[in-house]
């Protein structure tokens, strides 16, 4: 994640934090006041009033939270292609340069050309040949320990 997205998500979860410490005080002193009321009232009605939060509760969470939401979309990084073919193709023209993140650093998952196992594959093996070079190997003296 770059610093702007960093920020951007930070001041949302202090908007955040802030905004449910406020709806809990409201919740608090609202209880405290329905409560004192109630004693000092009739008994005739039991049902407690309930209270909405205040409007500008309301908005700091909603704008708390749309931060949060806007600095987490800006830090991810590129989607990649869904087809196999598109990605690797990717990696061959950019090579690590495509896979950088916002840091500068290479992403943890970059493996590099995923074909390059099917480019450097060993041939066929030549059995005669080995053959003869173990022939050769063991009439040297390589088969027998030295004295």
């Amino acid at each position: 994640m770059t610093w702007i997205s960093k920020s951007v998500t930070g001041l949302g979860l202090v908007l955040l934090a802030h905004a449910c410490y406020s709806a809990h005080e409201h919740s608090a002193l609202h209880s405290i006041s329905t409560a004192s009321i109630s004693s000092v009232a009739s008994h005739g009605s039991s049902t407690p009033a309930v209270a909405s939060l205040p409007l500008d509760i309301v908005i700091e969470t909603v704008v708390a939270i749309f931060a949060v939401c806007v600095g987490l979309v800006l830090g991810t990084p590129d989607l990649r292609p869904i087809e196999w073919r598109v990605w690797a193709g990717k990696i061959e023209r950019e090579g690590e340069r495509g896979f950088l993140t916002g840091d500068g650093e290479v992403e943890k998952d970059y493996i590099g050309n995923p074909f390059k196992v099917l480019e450097i594959r060993p041939g066929f093996v030549d059995i005669r040949k080995q053959r003869k070079e173990f022939a050769a190997w063991v009439r040297e003296g390589g088969g027998t320990p030295k004295k």
